[in-house]
């Protein structure tokens, strides 16, 4: 029997190489080459490729933009509140979404209560699982208490077998747990292989297209964790979710990475407890620290998720340092934290350059947006200064080199959510001023650095 050719095929961008290599020839990425059965050529494969037959194919006609009607995507409400706020409203007709998340983080958990209440809602459902048995989900839907859940489930890892089924039954939505586990007959690699994988999305991509049935896709990730397979999975899919959090706390962040139907970046927020995922209705609680009086070192940032300002409380911790004083951050990027402090020194006068300063956003939240960067630099005052600010403080704005405190998108939205939540005092930049007061909240708005360490000393 000859012996099977083998490739190596990166895992990023789904080039080949007859060897191993370090280094991917195709997109330059380092160790992303795994070795994989090569398939064997088809008959017909790229039969229209020579010159000779260019002119088989009929041209089709074309449409104008203006000619096309445009009508709203139709959405199937999950009876999750926060689930549909991460999609853009609920789940869409036709619609191809990848979740992703750490084992055991609760992706299976979420959507199985998330079938459910569809399923109850009377729209028909099919829980496809490669990794578990009926048997298996059934005992988790009872630990969730979904008491004589109608959602059909199968067992299935062959792609055909999958595909004739919601042919049959015709759901209106359909979760595969997981994609790497399918296989299709087609190819002869092994479930999780990229062609698998690839080949697996594209057949249920078209599947979701031509039928209008929503399919969810749940994806493993790697030890970095981003999504494993090719990159081109996320691509051929409409959304893309991330489940983020701690298994050693009982919050979890789904976050839309990718959403050609709704807002990216959009957040939901939920708590896991022994009856499942729970949506958390105000997040600003989890993120702010409960002290009876201010202390120092704390400053409350009002940040934007998608379409939710929330508060987040950033604690800072500025102590004597070594010959090599450390800059630590948690939650925010510590390049970001090395600019800023050096921004202090030069247009503040307020040196830290033989100190150990630590950045911390409570909660585990991450903070992408430079709008963090007047509530850092507050913070790390006040921990040096060992003076706390007020109460009922809080600020945002982005800071550059020049020392100057530029604007944040939707700044009075920010506001007003602050006001609604107690707050009564808050340091803005001076573009970020709303045009009419926001009752309960004194706001000073500053167009420097130094500004706003006079406004805030002349606070305390």
């Amino acid at each position: 029997m000859a012996k099977e050719k083998t490739l190596y095929t990166c895992t990023e961008c789904a080039a080949t190489s007859p060897r191993w290599l370090g280094k991917c020839p195709g997109c330059g990425a380092w160790n992303t080459l795994i070795e994989s059965v090569a398939e064997a050529p088809g008959a017909g494969k790229n039969r229209l490729s020579a010159p000779q037959y260019a002119g088989l194919t009929q041209a089709q006609a074309v449409t104008p933009l203006a000619a096309i009607e445009a009508t709203e995507v139709a959405r199937m409400a999950s009876g999750i509140e926060e689930l549909d706020r991460v999609l853009g409203g609920g789940v869409v007709e036709g619609g191809v979404a990848l979740i992703g998340g750490d084992p055991g983080i609760g992706k299976s958990t979420l959507l199985l209560q998330a079938m459910d209440a569809l399923q109850r809602a009377g729209l028909p459902t099919l829980y496809v699982t490669g990794e578990e048995s009926g048997a298996q989900v059934a005992l988790r839907s009872r630990r969730l208490g979904l008491e004589a859940s109608q959602v059909n489930v199968l067992a299935e890892i062959q792609l055909e077998k999958i595909l004739a089924t919601v042919q049959a039954t015709q759901p209106a939505v359909c979760v595969i747990d997981s994609i790497q586990t399918m296989y299709s007959d087609q190819l002869t690699s092994a479930p999780g292989s990229v062609a698998q994988v690839r080949e697996c999305a594209a057949h249920l991509t078209r599947l979701a297209k031509a039928t209008g049935i929503a399919v969810i896709l749940v994806g493993h990730v790697t030890k970095e964790g981003a999504i494993a397979g090719p990159r081109v999975l996320e691509h051929m899919v409409d959304t893309v979710l991330y489940f983020e959090g701690d298994t050693h706390s009982s919050f979890r962040l789904v976050r839309a990475i990718k959403n050609r139907f709704g807002a990216v970046n959009e957040i939901g927020v939920f708590a896991m407890t022994e009856r499942g995922l729970r949506g958390v209705s105000n997040p600003s609680a989890i993120f702010l620290s409960q002290h009876s009086e201010p202390v120092p070192g704390s400053c409350v940032l009002v940040t934007l998720e998608g379409t939710r300002p929330m508060l987040v409380e950033i604690q800072a911790l500025v102590d004597s340092g070594g010959p090599s004083p450390r800059r630590l951050s948690v939650g925010l990027e510590r390049d970001r934290l090395a600019m800023l402090l050096a921004v202090l020194h030069r247009h503040a006068g307020i040196a830290s350059s033989d100190q150990d300063v630590f950045v911390n956003a409570v909660g585990g939240v991450r903070i992408s947006e430079p709008a963090a960067d007047l509530a850092v630099l507050l913070a790390i005052t006040s921990s040096l200064r060992a003076r706390a600010l007020p109460k009922g403080f809080i600020a945002f704005g982005e800071v550059g080199l020049a020392g100057e405190v530029r604007p944040a998108p939707r700044g009075q939205e920010r506001l007003r959510e602050a006001a609604k939540l107690g707050f009564t005092v808050a340091v803005v930049p001076k573009a970020n001023a709303p045009k009419k007061p926001i009752a309960g909240l004194t706001i000073h708005t500053v167009e420097r650095v130094e500004e706003a360490m006079q406004v805030v000393r002349g606070l305390e």
